[in-house]
């Protein structure tokens, strides 16, 4: 039987959230750079990496997040004019008073819009008091919830990320913990997000660390769900178009089941842009099986 040695197995390294759009091209140009340096086994076989609406650069990401909203009629012709006279390109860190003014008129405006997806309701997060109580009260029944439920239980699933309370529930659930083998010494509550881990913010920008890994040719899936204004489709294409790269195969759509599920445009040096049409923030969340028809194509190196 062949075996394969700790060198040849594929890694692939995964980012679909937020704050990782920092830390996955950061630690795929380490792996690259240990490996060049070091030259001993074993290596780590990095084969690629994707991305969805990842956090890259706050100049690109906040610059794309204002043009997206004047370009789906958010906020007026007006005001996108003036805010692009007064913030010169500088959005994330107004260069005037007048700029801070524009921008702070644009987010009185957008305020009340679920940011992750412009066109799904605002909701309260999953830790405000309301919602909190009502699961303390009794979480279990939220798992079997149906549309005869308390108020409070209805009221937690009116929003996709609602659900997210769930995840808590479930992972902790004493029954659940002993079928997964959670050992009762170790750390407490599961949390789907833990904002207490410390850590230190040096890492402002992966723009370099994305152009490194285009310079050396890493297979890339970067991809936006076309209703998320936190990082928007705009941002990220900005900061792709800065790479200069030649066009492979241009604009287009790409289809599920004969209907378009986005459009995608290739690029040389390996990079794949795409965008997911009617997803928000988080992609596969919206839009599951097109995600799923979309990363197995790219996966097999096929075009999307």
């Amino acid at each position: 039987m062949n075996t394969l040695s700790s060198s040849q197995i594929p890694f692939m390294l995964v980012v679909n959230h937020i704050a990782a759009g920092m830390t996955i091209p950061t630690l795929a140009l380490e792996i690259d750079i240990s490996n060049k340096e070091s030259g001993e086994e074993p290596l780590l076989n990095l084969k690629g990496y994707f991305a969805g609406n990842p956090m890259t650069d706050d100049r690109f990401d906040t610059a794309g997040k204002i043009q997206f909203f004047h370009g789906m009629g958010v906020i007026p012709n007006e005001l996108y004019e003036i805010a692009k006279e007064n913030c010169r390109g500088n959005y994330s860190d107004p260069p005037s008073a007048s700029c801070a003014e524009s921008m702070q008129a644009i987010d009185i405006l957008t305020k009340d819009i679920n940011l992750s997806h412009i066109l799904a309701p605002s909701c309260e997060t999953i830790w405000s008091p309301r919602i909190q109580q009502a699961a303390a009260r009794d979480g279990a029944s939220l798992l079997t919830a149906d549309d005869s439920s308390g108020d409070d239980i209805q009221f937690l699933f009116k929003c996709r990320s609602d659900s997210h309370q769930l995840s808590y529930i479930w992972a902790n659930d004493e029954a659940v913990r002993e079928s997964l083998a959670v050992r009762k010494e170790t750390k407490g509550e599961w949390k789907r997000c833990d904002f207490d881990i410390p850590y230190t913010k040096d890492i402002t920008s992966t723009v370099e660390h994305h152009l490194s890994l285009r310079k050396e040719g890493y297979p890339a899936l970067i991809y936006s769900g076309d209703h998320d204004s936190k990082f928007s489709f705009v941002g990220t294409q900005a900061w792709i178009r800065s790479f200069n790269l030649s066009i492979t195969d241009d604009w287009r759509p790409w289809y599920v089941d004969g209907q378009v599920a986005g459009f995608t445009r290739s690029f040389s040096s390996n990079l794949t842009y795409a965008t997911v049409k009617g997803a928000g923030h988080t992609a596969p969340e919206y839009k599951s099986k097109d995600c799923l028809a979309m990363f197995a194509r790219w996966i097999s190196g096929e075009p999307l």
